[in-house]
């Protein structure tokens, strides 16, 4: 049974991906680790031994503290972050029990190296649209909640993407990037183990709009209407990717909680 200080994994499976998920923070052992190098989508690890030196880097949100079995690990950190004024509980049961739940885990071989600070870095093409915003999208929210996104003119991708250790995504030749019928969003969703219904839902949106297919969704027409639109609306990109991520954070609500509901006019309960 759930402690008050204790979040289940079907709870907390309904607030990852979520604008309003809480700090993620893994703490397992090495050895832990090293057995199962996979994390909780938008989860990162930190060593528990070093609480005291970053709890003060926490984003000023609520956290939810994962060990491996969600025991006196998890709750000293938690006990920790409590006392520093953070909003803290603990996975119930730790990582064995979400990955018992059958729930997606992300393999930390496929990412990036991280910086200097703990981040990971990406590189793409200025100017986005579709897939060059919903890539953030998901690595925001389901990946790395503090992500680095550059956006370099097109023949200077690769180079910065070398100098600044970064990674590239949706330019030709490289491993994040369209795949035959594929866009570079479908590539990540595969690649990162993130596959859910609402996400491959979302992704065919995606791929309909980015991909000049709006026959594959009916939401197609308005993704690419509504991201030409930001495009117009924002000359810098940065603004216009964070316009975008609460674009996407509706679009897949929508997608995962309220595709069976319908609206019209006059309301139905009026019309009782």
């Amino acid at each position: 049974m759930t402690s008050l200080l204790e979040i289940s994994s079907e709870k907390l499976s309904r607030l990852v991906g979520t604008p309003g998920c809480p700090n993620l923070v893994d703490v397992r052992t090495d050895d832990d680790f090293a057995a199962d190098p996979r994390l909780i989508p938008g989860s990162i690890r930190r060593s528990y031994g070093d609480v005291q030196a970053w709890l003060g880097h926490l984003e000023t949100r609520a956290a939810i503290v994962i060990c491996q079995r969600g025991r006196k690990l998890s709750h000293g950190v938690a006990a920790w972050l409590r006392q520093s004024g953070i909003d803290a509980n603990v996975l119930e049961g730790g990582f064995e029990a979400w990955g018992a739940s059958g729930l997606a885990v992300v393999p930390v071989s496929k990412l990036p190296p991280r910086d200097s600070q703990g981040r990971t870095v990406w590189v793409t093409r200025a100017r986005p649209k579709i897939d060059r915003i919903a890539c953030p999208w998901l690595i925001k929210r389901f990946v790395d909640p503090y992500a680095v996104f550059l956006f370099v003119p097109p023949a200077d991708v690769a180079d910065v993407a070398d100098r600044f250790n970064a990674a590239p995504y949706d330019i030709e030749e490289v491993f994040w990037s369209h795949r035959e019928e594929l866009c570079t969003f479908d590539v990540m969703i595969d690649e990162l183990g993130l596959s859910s219904e609402p996400l491959l839902r979302l992704a065919t949106i995606v791929r309909g709009a980015d991909t000049a297919r709006l026959d594959l969704a009916p939401e197609a027409p308005g993704l690419l209407a509504a991201s030409l639109g930001l495009s117009r609306m924002y000359a810098d990109d940065h603004e216009q990717l964070e316009a975008g991520l609460g674009l996407y954070d509706a679009f897949y609500r929508w997608s995962r909680d309220a595709t069976d509901e319908k609206h019209n006019w006059p309301s139905a309960k009026r019309t009782a």
